[in-house]
């Protein structure tokens, strides 16, 4: 057998320097001396699965971005779809996954509208319909890897915790988790964490409005309630994190809670989001696994390893050493001993072409920096492609004219 693709001579997480052989679209090999149709040195690099964003939203509606000018550039071959889609908008994130070159599971939202609008999903207890949630996630179990759940006073109204019991009840019909968004009470954070079971995923788990960081969040974490961080646009505080951390209740997720509003900061992009984890006082070990084998476990993924027969989605890394700033969704500031700058992202062993992102949804807000840093991207792009490729020593004379 003639492997397709060897990346030859990278320090591969968790194994020292190696190569990674990969043959129809899966792990082939990884160790010294392999050999290939196509080499690729990435001496220097770390290599790791590809990452495993947990919590994103890719699909129509409100909070939706395009995941494949984010993923070529970051490392993410699978983005989570995080409750984007109910029953009745199901059909609209299909047609999302079925253009992508990412993975795209999806959890769905118990409310049968989903993320059409910012909030309010959950406040009509009739979109709320636990047999209809059953049913879609059963017909559609392919795409389908659990259930979400906003609980926070906007999203749910007077219904306090009702829609979750309802989730809840649904998941346990399907032998799914669930995914709980937590936020500005009521209902308190005590009810919400008193009703969730082994496996299932508190999202915002280092939220600076919830703050989970009490007897109830202990309870809770020690009977194997997962704690994702899901940063988005304000679900992470860095004083939350690292109290958090000190305590010993280690995220056992990192996720970026991507969309429409958090791309262009404080999100950014997953690889700035486990610098964050790092500055917070996580090990570079911690945030890798964070976000390729926990979440894979989470929700029964086949992703998140380099082991043989596994999925050849593979992330290679330039590793930077130094103090680098980041921010949090309140804008707290800390430095991080190290930046991951992606270098390449193969899924399925196909290298992710490079995509520029559409212009920002026009109910999107933006300071006038953002604006202005858009622009300017936008005009360095537009200066860096009208200048041409080569000059005459970089061509070939494709069509030779004959000789006289």
């Amino acid at each position: 057998m003639i492997n397709d693709l060897v990346l030859s001579g990278g320090e591969v997480h968790g194994r020292g320097r190696a190569d990674v052989a990969v043959h129809q679209g899966r792990i082939a090999a990884v160790g010294p001396g392999l050999t290939g149709a196509v080499v690729h040195d990435v001496s220097g690099c770390l290599v790791t699965p590809g990452l495993i964003d947990l919590h994103t939203h890719v699909g129509p509606g409100y909070w939706g971005i395009e995941p494949d000018p984010v993923a070529w550039r970051t490392g993410v071959t699978t983005w989570v779809d995080a409750g984007s889609a109910g029953a009745y908008t199901l059909a609209g994130l299909r047609r999302v996954v079925s253009d992508v070159d990412v993975r795209v599971p999806a959890l769905l939202n118990i409310s049968a509208v989903g993320l059409t609008g910012r909030t309010g999903e959950s406040r009509d207890l009739a979109n709320c319909d636990g047999e209809l949630a059953v049913e879609t996630i059963r017909t559609h179990r392919d795409l389908i890897r659990g259930v979400k759940v906003r609980v926070d006073h906007e999203t749910v109204g007077a219904n306090g915790v009702e829609p979750l019991r309802r989730g809840l009840a649904a998941a346990e019909a399907c032998g799914v988790p669930v995914m709980v968004h937590i936020g500005t009470a009521p209902p308190v954070l005590e009810e919400i964490l008193a009703i969730m079971r082994q496996g299932d995923i508190v999202t915002h788990c280092a939220s600076g409005f919830a703050e989970p960081l009490g007897a109830a969040a202990r309870r809770a974490y020690d009977r194997g309630v997962l704690f994702d961080v899901g940063h988005g646009s304000g679900g992470f505080a860095f004083d939350v994190a690292e109290a958090q951390i000190g305590a010993g209740l280690r995220p056992y997720t990192i996720s970026t809670d991507l969309h429409a509003r958090s791309v262009h900061g404080p999100v950014f992009d997953l690889p700035t989001t486990m610098a964050k984890l790092v500055a917070a006082g996580l090990t570079l070990d911690e945030v890798i696994a964070a976000t390729t084998v926990h979440p894979a476990r989470a929700l029964g993924l086949t992703g998140g390893t380099l082991d043989v027969g596994a999925p050849a989605d593979i992330a290679v890394w330039k590793v930077d050493e130094g103090s680098f700033e980041v921010v949090d969704a309140h804008r707290q500031v800390r430095r991080s001993p190290l930046r991951l700058t992606n270098r390449a992202t193969y899924v399925g062993g196909r290298l992710l072409p490079p995509r520029f992102p559409a212009a920002p949804a026009p109910w999107v807000p933006l300071t006038d920096a953002q604006r202005a840093a858009l622009a300017r991207r936008d005009e360095d792009l537009r200066n860096l492609l009208a200048v041409p490729l080569v000059g005459a020593e970089g061509l070939a004379e494709q069509f030779p004219r004959p000789r006289r």
